[in-house]
Parts: C-alpha cells; structure tokens; sequence
C-alpha cells in the first residue's frame, strides 16, 4: 500500500519515498498528486481520479501478461441456477439504498444478484434516522447546500461533485415517493422538512426517526417484485475476482460465503457494484450493525482499487449512554443505539450531568455546529470534567411534538425507564460513518474495470474531511443511480466465458481442521478482535497524536502477525475461509488503511485532530491517497486468497 498527501504544482507526478514499515506491509512509493490552487478549484475530482488512475495503471508493477486478451462468450440470465458457480449480468453486493437502487435501475438490462451478508434489511441503511437532504424548499438554494456541505468538509470536498449531489438531490426524493416511500408532511400538505447540525435551512426529508428504515422498505418491496433481481441472504463477500488486460486490472466477479450452509458460491459478472458499507467495527463503540466490518473496502484494497480519505472517521456525537439510563440494559448491545441529529436540529440542548449547556463554549453554532465540532467538543468536556456521558435534554419542548418526531427514540428509552418528554438522554460519541473509502469518479468509477462503487464504501469527494448530516443517504441514492449508465454500457460490451469460473482456485471452508481446532480458532479470533477494537478507540479515536498513532500501528501489526501464526500453526491455509476469521482479516486491513492515512496528515483538517498538527494548512488540503502496490510481501489480509489470474 502506498499513502500520500497529495502535493506539488500543476502536473500529476510520483516521487519515490521509503515504506514505514509497519503500515500495511504493501507501501513501497507515495504519490504526490497536485492542483492550481486548489481541489475545489483546480482540477475536478473526478477528472483527477481518471488522470491519476490512468498514471497509476502504467506505474503498477507488473508480472508478465498476455497482451492477446480475448473477449468471451455472452452469459445469460438462464445460468442463475442451483449450485456453486452463479453466472448473472450484474452483481451488486450490499442491500442498504445504493445497491438496492441500483440493481432496480440495472435489472431492466439484464439478469442481478444482490448478495447480502444478512438478512435484506440488516444494513447502515436501516440504523438511518435523520433523514435525506435536498432542496426542496424556496427558500433554499443548491449553492446554499453546497456551501453548507463544503464547510463541514473542512474545504476538501470537490466541488463538482457536490454541486452534482446537490443538483440531483430532489429527484431523488421525488423518485422515491413514486416507489412508494412515506415521508413526514405538515399541516399544510407539504413535506415536513427539519434542520439538523451544520444546516443553514430546513431540508431534511424523513419519516419520523426511522427514515432510513422507510426507505429500505420501499426499495426492497420493488426488488421482491422484480423477476429479474435475485436476492441471496446470508452469503458474505470474501474476495472478488480479477484478472489483468495488459496493465489494467478487470473485475469479473466475486467470491462468497453462504453462512448457512457454508458452502462457497461464486458468482461471475459482468459488472459488480460494492455497495457494501463502512467499517465501524474497528472500534468497540459504534452505530454500526454487525455487518460494518469494512468487508468491501478491504475486498477492493486487495484487488488493487484506490483508497482514500481514511483517516476521516466521523464519530456520531451522540450515541445512547447505557451506563446512564435509569434500568440498565442485561446484555452489551452489538451496536450502539442512534440518538439522531434531529433532536438537536430540533432544539435539543448538550448539557453535563449538573445540566449546565457547554456546546457555546465550544462553537458559535452551538448545538448545531457540524459533527467533529460536536463529538470533540463532548469528547473535551468529559475529559475535563472525569464524566462518562453527557445529557441530550428535548424535554422542554411539547410531549406531542417529541413523540411525533422520534417514536423510535421515544420507545427505546422508555423500555430502560426513560421518558424522553421529561428526562434528559444520557449520549455519548461513538464511531458511526466512514468519509473514505474506495476512490471513485462522477459515474461510480474505479480505476478497476468492471467494478463501481456506492454508498459508504466509496469515497467520491462529496463527503470531504467531514460529512454533513443527512448526505449519507443522498450519496448514496445519487450515486447508485449514476452508476447505472456506465454499468449498462460495460455490460453490453463484456463477455464472460462459462468456464471463467474455473480461472481462480476455490476458497475452502475449513472442515478437515475439525471441531476442536475451529472453536479454539474462533475463541482467539475474538479475543483478538476486542484487543484491535480497543486500540483503536484509544489511539485512533476523535483526538490523535503521532505518538500514539505510532504506537497503535506497531501493536496492530503485532497484534496481526501473531493471530496469522496461530491460525497457520492450527493448519489454517491462505485460502481457508470462515465468517468470523475473514471479518477480522478484514478490520485488520481498514484499521491499517486508516492509521497509515492518519500518520500521513501532517495537520487537523475535520474529523482528523492530532494534538501535533492542531492547524489548518492550506497547502495540505488535498485528499490522502493509497494506491496499490505488490502484493508479495503483505500481510494476510492484505491479499486475496487466491493468486490473481493472468489471462
């Protein structure tokens, strides 16, 4: 893995640089990318991606290649029957919003599968409460929401890609209704459009607090009806499969996990969409469902996919405190409880526990500053004060209007002895998006062909240093749906082989290493799991030092190299597969992405602080980049488990 600033004058160009050893175990060069001025108003993101992706294809170290790849014969829908091997057009993996839009749009072309690790609806998506912003009101303006975007980026968002999201922004909603999704209206008959942190008007469409649970209703209603789409549950990711055509890197499908019957399925496509998340998992505290262990992300780093913006990690700033509710929960939750950013947008007050406001001693904006500002300001004020949690107190507005607007929250508490319309809610921060992710152009693009990403996994340049509340689901919405086009055309061009299936070796499932040897494997797995998480959190959370970032990166890789000499000493091989062991190879592989990014920002820019570089610097307002490099030194997770085919 190679990480970098990007930097210099007016040319892309590389410089060489020595690999800090521990980073990931793939970096051997740092790229230095520049703009005139600067990304907003130099070079466009997306035009840059397709520069530097086509400069970081004819510097990729290369082994030897046929130059006479050929093209292969058409698949059809027909293929996609019972067995090991599944052929389809288009493989989508992720059942949040973007790939659930998406393989709606995809299926009127041909034959999709949408590969889920759980159940349909157990995504990011349905833990959504806030809701979707768009202009929608006339009072609001596009360039008002990008400059509301911009600023709680931090200035790194690329323009061009938020004025696009912002300009499609209201059809989306309106393309959402017409499937059938429910919003909030007022009394007037309108939509019913609220505020939230880092907003300077009312825009945010949702269906009381459960608004991205609405929306995955809506979508997956259309999906189950759609002759064409077919959904497979419980079949978790484990590595796509790729091939070289000459010094290009060609996606051709991907390989997966039915977790219930733990057979290995592979399905071969012409075109994969990953829309497969984030990585909230590798911290202990999160909003994340079981899911979040940054599967698609680390799938894409080993298949030689750009990644970027790591280190920016928004942690929600309010996050349900279960030590400070009145009956405490019997169990550890898997994820934390979401206590949206409405409540504040709709005048919720941050106090600490003798119930004094601290937010504007903090920010001007108050409550209603952007996350980082909120989650470090809360995270600086337990500190100070040696307390555990804060209060988040929306009692003084009406009974009718805080039900109304946030039953699920309501109902959450009341279940531990909370009354919400006349107690304050015990909060804390906690993980809850990733800004970084898979680089990707306009269009969904990666500098891998045949593969586009959406949604979380990808890091498109809207999000910036710092995502705005309630972008999460209009990104993913508007680039699920641009996504569509290119796909369609790569379709239509691209033929598969049925016999592409046999180019990789299978994944095994482990059974000849017996009962024994796999529980024990499993006990380890999530001892080790727990002690990466903690590090993590305590050296890698909303405030940062070098120091400590050092440190967190050298005890991962130790921490790393003697779970991998266990495994192996228990007779594991590279291309043994198993749910719980390939999610912890891949929060191994996005913890490293993030630290080795975080080191390499020499300054504090959203929702990275480091108590080193506690500044803003102009000159360093540019995303940080990790391209691939030769895999023949990486760690485990930082490979796929097969070698990569060369046709």
């Amino acid at each position: 893995m190679a990480t970098g600033l990007a930097a210099g004058s007016s040319k892309l160009q590389f410089r060489e640089s020595v690999c800090r050893g521990q980073s990931c175990g793939q970096a051997s060069w740092v790229s230095g990318v520049t703009f005139k001025g600067c990304p907003q108003k130099g070079l466009s993101w997306s035009s840059w991606v397709s520069k530097v992706l086509q400069l970081q294809r004819s510097n990729f170290p290369q082994s030897s290649i046929h130059d006479n790849w050929k093209p292969l014969r058409a698949v059809t829908a027909s293929c996609l029957k019972d067995g090991s091997v599944k052929n389809v057009d288009f493989a989508v993996i992720g059942s949040g919003v973007a790939g659930l839009r998406y393989a709606l749009e995809v299926a009127k072309h041909g034959s999709v599968a949408v590969i889920t690790k759980a159940e349909p609806h157990e995504s990011n998506t349905n833990y959504a409460q806030g809701g979707v912003s768009a202009v929608l009101c006339p009072m609001d303006s596009v360039e008002s929401h990008m400059r509301d975007t911009i600023v709680a980026g931090a200035y790194l968002c690329d323009e061009e890609t938020v004025r696009v999201v912002c300009t499609e922004g209201p059809d989306m909603i309106r393309e959402l209704i017409a499937m059938g999704a429910s919003f909030d209206h007022g009394e007037d008959g309108n939509l019913d459009l609220a505020r939230e942190g880092g907003h300077s008007h009312h825009r945010i469409v949702h269906a009381a607090d459960m608004t991205g649970r609405e929306i995955g209703r809506a979508l997956l209603e259309a999906v189950v009806n759609d002759p064409n789409i077919f959904m497979f549950e419980h079949h978790f990711a484990i590595d796509l499969l790729t091939s070289q055509d000459g010094s290009e890197t060609v996606c051709h499908g991907v390989d997966t996990l039915n977790t219930e019957t733990q057979e290995v399925v592979r399905f071969i496509a012409k075109v994969v969409l990953l829309a497969s998340g984030g990585a909230g998992h590798i911290y202990p505290m999160t909003t994340n469902p079981l899911v979040a262990t940054g599967d698609g992300i680390a799938m894409a780093h080993r298949a030689q996919a750009v990644i970027s913006n790591m280190e920016f990690v928004q942690f929600h700033p309010t996050a349900l405190a279960d030590e400070g509710l009145p009956i405490k929960p019997t169990k550890t939750r898997e994820n934390a409880f979401l206590i949206t950013e409405a409540v504040r947008g709709d005048g919720g007050i941050l106090c600490n526990l003798s119930m004094e406001r601290f937010m504007p001693l903090y920010d001007e904006r108050a409550e209603l500053a952007p996350r980082d500002v909120v989650a470090r300001s809360i995270d600086d004020h337990l500190k100070k004060r040696n307390e555990k949690y804060v209060l988040l107190d929306i009692s003084h507005k009406p009974k009718e209007k805080i039900l109304s607007h946030f039953p699920n929250i309501a109902a959450e508490c009341l279940k531990y002895g909370l009354d919400i319309t006349r107690q304050p809610i015990p909060v804390v921060p906690a993980a809850h998006y990733m800004c970084g992710g898979v680089r990707a152009g306009l269009q969904g693009e990666t500098n891998v062909r045949g593969l586009y990403v959406a949604g979380e996994v990808a890091c498109t340049g809207l999000h910036g240093a710092n995502r705005l509340a309630s972008n999460s689901l209009l990104e993913a919405l508007v680039f699920a749906r641009r996504a569509v086009q290119p796909s369609i055309d790569h379709m239509s061009s691209s033929n598969l082989d049925l016999s592409a299936s046999n180019w990789w070796a299978e994944p095994v499932v482990p059974t000849s290493l017996g009962g024994d040897v796999i529980h024990n494997v499993l006990i380890r797995t999530r001892e080790l799991r727990k002690e990466l998480q903690s590090i993590m959190w305590k050296y890698v959370g909303i405030v940062r030092s070098t120091t400590r970032l050092k440190f967190a990166e050298q005890r991962i890789a130790e921490l790393e190299a003697k779970w991998e000499q266990y495994l192996f000493q228990q007779g594991w091989e590279p291309t043994m597969v198993g749910l719980e062991v390939c999610e912890m190879r891949n929060l191994f592989c996005c913890a490293k992405l993030v630290l080795s990014s975080a080191l390499a920002r020499h300054e504090s820019r959203g929702l990275h602080y480091t108590i080193d570089f506690p500044y803003l610097e102009e000159s360093k307002r540019l995303p940080t980049v990790i391209f691939p490099c030769s895999p023949m030194k990486s760690t485990w997770s930082s490979r796929q488990l097969h070698n990569q085919h060369i046709h």
